[in-house]
């Protein structure tokens, strides 16, 4: 039986799939089908696939967005493991033999993610897993840093980038799938903060290395819609995940980032967008308050265990 599903979400990405498909077709590791969510592309993409890849299972859905199509990602396989791929990617080829060995090698962990190298500077990190600051959000750890073996420890570490990380469905199964109302942005730090409260672990595999375009579909540079996503996503974070005492012991922390982001907003021009942000995240708040409840009587860890699991990143 197969083990593994790679789950590719596609939006106007004829361009990359020659690409990110080719990377696939020279792994090492050889058990997997491929999946791709196409979410209403108005290229050719499809008609593409179905003529150069007939092997490659298509899912073919009206345009629904980013988070939408990488719940059609996870959701459609009956695999035990998948894994989410963005269509800007270039796998190394012993990427995904990396990743299924680290899963085995840690069966508690329900979710693994690689070494992110930016695609156009080779020497440049993309991002060394994930991880969440008490200002309230998540980012990819060494972003922006020449790579000079600094995160080549692998660890237990906050969560993973979606862009190409391999899930457990019986993780999938405990912490669901992602919450569509984010959209675009912080949809897999939400997750992995679910996973947290979940008691299930994220590995990072430094050995596992992929080559990241970045913002190849959505655009690259931070754009209005951009802003939006990170500051309106960035309260429901907070609202959703984190326990009361948690949320009492760095009020201060989380209202400086929230504070941070005010300034940003008025130096560069875009308070429209900061208040614009706000206004739905309050308006929103009602429905991510009634999903809080759930995740924290599911909750599985208390909040000190959290904080150490969140580690000295947060």
């Amino acid at each position: 039986m197969t083990r593994l599903t790679v789950a590719i979400a596609n939006y106007n990405g004829r361009a990359l799939l020659e690409m990110v498909l080719g990377s696939l077709a020279a792994q090492s590791f050889r058990d997997f089908v491929v999946l791709v969510v196409d979410d209403g592309s108005s290229d050719d993409s499809v008609a593409w696939l179905r003529s150069n890849h007939p092997e490659v299972e298509i899912v073919a859905q009206p345009n629904r967005g980013v988070t939408a199509a990488l719940n059609a990602c996870l959701s459609t396989p009956q695999t035990d493991l998948v894994m989410l791929l963005n269509n800007d990617i270039e796998l190394d080829p012993h990427c995904l033999a990396e990743l299924i060995a680290a899963l085995e090698l840690y069966p508690e962990a329900g979710v693994a993610g690689g070494k992110l190298l930016d695609f156009h500077r080779r020497e440049l990190l993309d991002g060394a897993g994930d991880v969440f600051t008490w200002a309230g959000h998540g980012h990819r750890r060494g972003h922006g840093e020449r790579d000079l073996g600094q995160y080549d420890q692998p660890r237990a570490i906050f969560g993973a980038c979606a862009a190409a990380a391999v899930y457990r469905r019986s993780a999938l199964d405990v912490v669901g799938v992602f919450d569509e109302d984010f959209g675009a942005f912080f949809e897999d730090v939400d997750w992995a903060l679910r996973a947290q409260l979940a008691g299930v672990e994220c590995r990072y595999v430094p050995t596992a290395i992929a080559y990241h375009m970045g913002s190849a579909t959505l655009g690259a540079g931070l754009t209005d819609f951009t802003r939006y996503q990170l500051w309106r996503n960035g309260v429901w974070l907070i609202a959703k995940g984190l326990p009361a005492s948690v949320l009492l012991r760095h009020a201060h922390q989380l209202l400086a980032g929230q504070l941070v982001n005010l300034v940003v907003a008025v130096r560069d021009r875009k308070l429209g967008v900061w208040a614009r942000a706000w206004r739905d995240a309050l308006h929103g708040l009602p429905r991510m308050l009634a999903r809080r409840r759930r995740i924290q009587r599911a909750r599985r860890v208390s909040p000190r265990q959290l904080e150490v699991r969140l580690g000295p990143d947060g």
